[in-house]
């Protein structure tokens, strides 16, 4: 494998889209391939990213979260079949159906999002104005109760992400296993990994020489220091965590459920995890659809293999891991802020451990061919002129003079390798716009107009 390749594609990265650092760390066969920090963890005192450098990791707490509930599972304490209301008061059954436990591991509870957490990490990074007054369980119940007249579906038949479902699973831990939710992780999985470095309590962030400072990164290209929400944001992505320590979490699925010794969960409450339990309907992720397990997104067909994993994201920190069980190969990767997708850098790193290029990824082949049609165009004569350029994973023209100024929204509907189809919509029409690449250079044809381009945006 060639790990510059990776490196070279974090840093143009992060370049693009202004996130500060970066750590990753990649392990194959109980091997460590590449591990080491990009960019600063703090970007006002001047100080680099590590792989030991404390981020935190999101909704990846959630795979920690589902394992607790298999590991109580396997001791009796419970089963993913129970009605959600044997241990909390949640009155809500959606089309007159109960609730169960793999319900909330699926996000399938028939609630859609609540948005609680949207709203606490907006408000406490100054991106929001709500205040959302959940400071604990308690609330949260408070919260989800009213949520009856709000139900979708059935449980079991549609697939809505819910933060506030793994919540109540924290409470459904602490409940059956008479600890609090943060210290039964910590003994039953932090501690017999040897993950000292992760933690829930935001006060040991605080005084950690190697911890990243959370930002903001603004539309304007601002790189803000902000700070981690606290309150009833536990089950659902509270974990603060390195490179390192999520490696040795990686490498327990890899082992079938152990790690020197130490058994975690069995192969079978493994396999419930990793088992296609409900799509997700609403991602079309760059290798198609994928389905979500217990806590773990699954992709059935990345490069042929199965890949394993999750993401996650407070805002000011994000973060991916990714395994392979069949290659023994995987993936850990934070960041402190929202900018380039992790779980595209993860993806390509794990496409390079399998011998596929960069161009093999569906995600990057889709940015290099929407960036390649950037540029200034004009009609025969430069009667006429029009900028292109990339935005997100849609493409804008626009076309101005001195008094007036027409931009226009492309969505890509087709993407080869000499022809791109687009369209924009015009009231109840849906208008094509295409471009041709060839020898001789690009050609737009938009609307009853024929452009070339001439040159590159400045």
């Amino acid at each position: 494998m060639n790990s510059q390749k990776l490196e070279n594609f974090i840093f143009d990265k992060m370049s693009e889209t202004n996130l500060p650092g970066v750590s990753l760390r990649l392990i194959k066969d109980g091997e460590v391939l590449i591990s080491k920090g990009f960019g600063f963890r703090n970007i006002e005192d001047g100080l680099s990213s590590t792989d030991n450098t404390l981020y935190g990791i999101g909704s990846i707490t959630k795979s920690f979260t589902a394992i607790s509930i298999m590991q109580l599972k396997e001791r009796g304490e419970l089963d993913t079949e129970d009605p959600v209301k044997k241990y909390l008061p949640l009155e809500i059954e959606p089309k007159g159906e109960p609730i169960r436990i793999k319900h909330l591991l699926t996000h399938s509870s028939g609630i859609p999002a609540l948005a609680y957490a949207e709203s606490s990490i907006r408000r406490t990074v100054g991106a929001g104005e709500n205040w959302t007054p959940i400071s604990d369980v308690e609330d949260m119940m408070n919260f989800v109760s009213g949520a009856g007249d709000w139900v979708h579906s059935k449980p079991g038949a549609r697939w809505f992400y819910l933060n506030e479902g793994y919540v109540l699973l924290g409470a459904i831990i602490a409940k059956c296993s008479g600890s609090r939710y943060e210290e039964f992780v910590k003994e039953n999985i932090l501690s017999p990994l040897g993950m000292d470095k992760t933690f829930f309590d935001l006060e040991k962030i605080k005084c950690n020489e190697d911890a990243a400072v959370p930002y903001v990164l603004t539309k304007d290209g601002d790189q803000i220091p902000s700070k981690y929400t606290s309150g009833a944001i536990s089950a659902d992505g509270a974990l603060i965590s390195n490179v390192v320590d999520l490696s040795y979490y990686l490498q327990m699925y890899l082992n079938k459920g152990k790690l020197d010794g130490n058994r975690i969960v069995t192969k079978e409450s493994l396999r419930e995890m990793e088992s296609y339990r409900v799509p997700t309907p609403s991602i079309e992720g760059p290798f198609g659809k994928s389905t979500y397990g217990y806590g773990l997104r699954i992709t059935e067909d990345f490069f042929g293999h199965q890949l394993i994993g999750h993401g996650g994201s407070v805002l000011v920190s994000t973060g991916y891991v990714g395994f392979i069980p069949e290659e023994n190969t995987g993936i850990s990767i934070l960041a402190n802020g929202s900018g380039y997708p992790l779980s595209h850098l993860g993806m390509y790193g794990l496409a390079l451990v399998l011998g596929r290029n960069r161009e093999e990824c569906p995600f990057i082949h889709r940015e290099l061919a929407l960036k390649e049609l950037e540029g200034v165009y004009e009609t025969y004569h430069g009667t006429m002129s029009a900028e292109v350029k990339k935005t997100g994973d849609l493409m804008e023209i626009k076309i101005e003079n001195k008094y007036t100024k027409n931009t226009t929204l492309l969505i890509p509907e087709e993407i080869g390798k000499s022809k791109r189809q687009f369209y924009y919509l015009d009231g109840c029409n849906k208008i094509p716009v295409d471009f041709d690449i060839t020898e001789d250079g690009i050609e737009l044809i938009f609307e009853r107009y024929a452009l070339r381009k001439i040159g590159e945006l400045t």
